[in-house]
C-alpha cells in the first residue's frame, strides 16, 4: 500500500488542530477525511473504510477511548491515539483495547507520517515474510494454546473455526512466536521481528501486546502455559505448553 493510496481519517474536535494535521498528511501524498468526533467518523466508515484512524483521546462528546473500544469491536482499521495527557494510562488502555501506536500531543508532525506509514506497512494483508517461493506457508496452521493461527489469512481460530478478532500487531507477534518456537525472545528482539519499533517506552507497549494475546490463547491467562515470561529477559513460545 503506497502512501498515496492510502486514506486516512483524522478525528479531533479541535478544528484548528485538526486541519494542521490533516494538510500535513496530504502535503506527503495521504487521502484526507477530517472528522470531528465520533458520530462523524461512524458516519463516514459506513460510506468509505479508512486504511487508518488517527484519534485524538480527548474530546468532550465521546473520549478517545470509547470510540478505540467501539471500532475495535467492529473492524481491524488501524488506530494511533494522540493524547495531549502526561499520564501513561489512557495510552495503556488505549493499546489494550487494541490501537496500535500512540503520540503525545501536540506531535511533531513528521513523526506522525513516519508513524502512520509504519503502522500502514504493519496493516497489509500479505505477511512480509511470505515470498512466492513459500507457498506452504498458506496451508499452515499453528497451534497456540486454545487457538490456531493461519498465517495465509491472519486468522486466529478455535477447533470450531470460530474467529478470534486478531490485531495486525498481535497478529506480528505470533507470527514472530511461531518461527522460534522454544527460543526466549527479548523484548528488544521482539520489537525487530515484529516490525514494531517505537522509540518511546515500547518495552511496556510489548507486555501489553502479550497479555492480551494471552487472553485469547492460554485457557488460564492468569497462569499462562504457552506464552510464559522469562524473567529478566522477554518471552518464550512453548508450542505444547510444557
Amino acid at each position: 500500500m503506497s502512501a498515496s493510496a492510502a486514506h486516512v481519517v483524522v478525528v479531533d474536535d479541535e478544528a484548528e488542530a485538526r486541519a494542521m494535521v490533516g494538510d500535513y498528511l496530504r502535503l506527503h501524498g495521504f487521502d484526507v477525511t477530517l472528522c470531528d468526533g465520533g458520530r462523524a467518523l461512524r458516519a463516514h466508515i459506513a460510506e468509505r473504510t479508512p486504511d487508518l484512524v488517527v484519534l485524538d483521546l480527548n474530546m468532550p462528546e465521546e473520549d478517545g477511548l470509547s470510540i478505540v473500544r467501539d471500532l475495535k469491536a467492529r473492524s481491524a482499521i488501524p488506530i494511533i491515539m494522540l493524547t495531549a495527557t502526561a499520564s501513561p494510562i489512557d495510552r495503556v488502555v488505549g493499546l489494550e483495547l487494541g490501537a496500535d501506536d500512540y503520540l503525545p500531543k501536540p506531535c511533531e508532525l513528521r513523526e506522525l507520517v513516519a508513524r502512520v506509514r509504519s503502522v500502514l506497512r504493519r496493516a497489509q494483508a500479505t505477511p512480509r515474510s511470505e515470498a512466492p517461493a513459500a507457498a506452504p506457508e498458506a496451508t499452515r496452521r499453528i497451534r497456540f494454546g486454545t487457538k490456531w493461527l493461519e498465517p495465509d489469512s491472519l486468522r486466529l481460530s478455535d477447533d470450531a473455526g470460530l474467529e478470534q478478532p486478531l490485531t495486525r500487531s498481535e497478529y506480528d507477534l505470533l507470527k514472530a512466536f511461531a518461527d522460534h518456537p522454544k527460543r526466549a525472545l527479548s523484548r528488544e528482539r521482539l520489537l525487530d521481528l515484529a516490525d514494531a519499533r517505537d522509540p518511546d517506552a515500547f518495552d511496556r507497549a510489548i507486555d501489553v501486546r502479550i497479555n492480551r494475546i494471552r487472553k485469547k490463547i492460554e485457557p488460564d491467562p492468569a497462569n499462562p502455559r504457552f506464552i510464559r515470561t522469562v524473567r529478566g529477559l522477554g518471552y518464550v513460545f512453548r508450542p505444547e505448553g510444557d
